[in-house]
């Protein structure tokens, strides 16, 4: 047991050697890395870190923090029936509008891929405009006011299917719907263009040989061939996916209000805000944050582990 101690010591010590000599032949690279490391563990590294430390006390911004241990988690888990609707609705929100936005992203980016590249520049853009207007959602609730002025209602009024209107953003059984629609419209954000960036890079030569080898339609074609070459970007349109469905909560507290009727359209990142920006309560805001940190790390994991099968 000495004798393989001493050599896993005198090993791990060679490759500290080896690999501090490696870092010094590459100061030049760590120098101009410097000021982005230095940056990024600054501004996502330490919060996070500083983030998960508070979860575990009592903190107010106006006193000291109180250690607590994990009664945050505690009374999150076993007391806060709002937080649990808010892990019910955020799922469901992430389970529904995450993959059919990401395979909307991909089969616009796709379709428009076979346009003339004037018309794909025009078309990216009009796909690619409502995640980049700030308020655009605002449109709907124009759409679905609840009253005989809102045009939803108007238009099933005119047709007799109802007799008065609808409170759509106040009723619980239609809030929560009406604000997967609108997520699901803005969906085509930065993953999309990764997409689009994505299908342009593919080599036309690779088509070729695949067709030499056997490959006999278009579904093939993507299967065997775009597909593989764009691992990365659908790598990162899965992140995007997941990270856009988790943190919804402006959609929600805009057209449902804040809080909503009955809580139907709560999600995490609304019970959060409602704890760290209303109340102050910032040990458990942070709490709410580990939670969401961790559940988000955790379905990257699972759907990163899905993709690399692709093609395979």
């Amino acid at each position: 047991m000495k004798e393989y101690f001493s050599k896993y010591v005198t090993l791990r010590k060679h490759n500290m050697q080896v690999a501090w000599k490696k870092m010094k032949r590459s100061k030049m690279c760590y120098a101009f890395l410097a000021p982005y490391a230095i940056l990024f563990t600054l501004f996502f590294v330490a919060p996070v870190v500083v983030s998960i430390f508070f979860s575990f006390t009592y903190y107010n911004i106006l006193e000291p923090p109180k250690f607590l241990g994990l009664q945050n988690y505690i009374s999150l888990i076993l007391e806060d029936d709002i937080f649990l609707q808010g892990v019910k609705n955020t799922f469901m929100i992430a389970v529904i509008t995450g993959p059919l936005g990401y395979i909307m992203s991909f089969l616009f980016a796709w379709l428009i891929n076979e346009l003339p590249r004037w018309v794909r520049s025009v078309a990216v853009v009009v796909f690619y405009a409502p995640s980049i207007a700030g308020n655009c959602y605002v449109i709907f609730s124009v759409l679905f006011r609840g009253d005989a002025y809102g045009h939803a209602n108007a238009l099933l009024m005119n047709m007799g299917i109802i007799d008065k209107p609808l409170l759509w953003f106040i009723d619980p059984k239609y809030m929560l719907p009406l604000c997967m629609v609108v997520i699901l419209w803005m969906s085509l954000g930065t993953g999309f263009l990764s997409f689009v960036a994505g299908l342009q890079g593919v080599d036309g030569s690779q088509f070729e040989a695949g067709y030499m080898d056997g490959i006999k339609n278009r579904w093939q074609e993507l299967w065997y061939i775009t597909l593989p070459n764009m691992r990365p970007m659908l790598m990162f349109g899965a992140v995007m996916s997941i990270t856009q469905a988790f943190s919804v909560c402006d959609v929600t507290m805009t057209l449902c209000g804040y809080p909503s009727t009955d809580y139907a359209a709560r999600t995490i990142v609304t019970h959060l805000f409602d704890y760290g920006y209303s109340r102050f309560e910032m040990g458990y805001a942070c709490a709410i944050a580990t939670i969401l940190f961790l559940m988000m790390i955790l379905c990257n994991k699972a759907i990163q582990s899905l993709l690399r099968r692709v093609g395979t």
